[in-house]
Formats: C-alpha cells, structure tokens, sequence
C-alpha cells in the first residue's frame, strides 16, 4: 500500500523517512521526489508498506509530526488516474 508524504523540508533525506517509517512496520520502498533540473526535494515522497495494518499505524502515528522544522502530512496515496 502506497504511502504519500507531503510538505516535507528540502533537507530531509530518504534515510531519514526510511528510519522514521520503518518503526511503524517493514518498508517496500521509500522515494523521495527530486526535481529533475535542480536535484533538490520536491517537498514530498512515497512510501510503501506492504501490510495494510502496519499503513494505517504509521499514518495515525505520523501525521502532522514535526520533522526538520516542518509539520508533516501523512495519507493514503491516490492511483494515479490515466488521461
């Protein structure tokens, strides 16, 4: 189950998500969004769990943390809809 992370710092890094949601249950991956020209963050990453129990306890317990600075918003990732 696929995991969005939203208004991340630019200066959190992958091992750090990682290491956050990993105490919450076991991790399939964890991407955070680079801007192509820049390098730098987006502000937000994916991550995804593959036990649906173990999602919603790192939701409940991550949502609106503060982490670097920033209050975090955690939720369940929409599909990405085809045009």
């Amino acid at each position: 189950m696929k995991i969005l992370v939203r208004n991340l710092a630019r200066n959190t890094t992958e091992e750090e998500l990682h290491k956050l949601f990993s105490a919450h249950g076991t991790l399939q991956s964890c991407t955070l969004v680079m801007d192509k020209e820049t390098g730098e963050s987006k502000g937000f990453a994916f991550i995804e769990m593959p036990k649906v129990g173990e999602v919603k306890v790192a939701i409940k317990a991550l949502n609106g943390i503060d982490l670097d600075g920033n209050k975090i918003r955690v939720k369940k990732a929409e599909d990405k809809v085809e045009k």
